[in-house]
Order: structure tokens, then sequence, then C-alpha cells
């Protein structure tokens, strides 16, 4: 017997992504994202390295309405300030 999923007979609902859509059809943000993953190539994926491409990319989304508005600290850059982070800061 298969064990296969059959989505005709189910009550399959599909929902949206809960940040927006990954798609960018017209190209709004797609400097921040180039920006963004060249940052992440050169850095090794090493994620302190390029919180302010991320940002600025994110930023760019919300802008456009590409994904739903959020705080800074629901997208975890809470704790940082003009690019540094509050520790950076204070030192």
């Amino acid at each position: 017997m298969s064990m296969a999923m059959n989505f005709r007979s189910s009550n399959f609902q599909p929902w949206p992504p809960d940040k927006g859509h990954l798609s960018d059809h017209f190209g709004e943000c797609k400097i921040f994202r180039e920006k963004f993953v060249k940052c992440l190539w050169e850095n090794n994926f090493e994620t302190a390295l390029h919180r302010n491409e991320s940002q600025d990319y994110l930023s760019c989304r919300m802008k456009r309405q590409l994904m739903v508005q959020e705080s800074w600290e629901k997208l975890g850059f809470g704790h940082w300030i003009d690019g540094k982070s509050e520790t950076e800061s204070e030192l």
C-alpha cells in the first residue's frame, strides 16, 4: 500500500507565509537583496557580520509591503542601534 498523500481528497488549505511573500516580482528590493547575499557569501555565512545589510533588506521589504510590518525587536534587531549592538555603543 502506498503511504503517499493525496491532496485531492483531503481538505488541504494552503496559507501565506507569516512574514509575507518571498518573491519580489518587480525587483523593488533587488539591490538590497544582492548586497545581503554577497555579504553572506563573502563572510562564509557568519550571521553577525551582515546585520546592516539584513536590516536594510528587511526595511525595504516592509516599506514596499512585501512583508508584514514588524518591530525590529521581533525581527532580532532589538539590541542594535544604528548598526552597532548596545554593548558596542557603551564601550
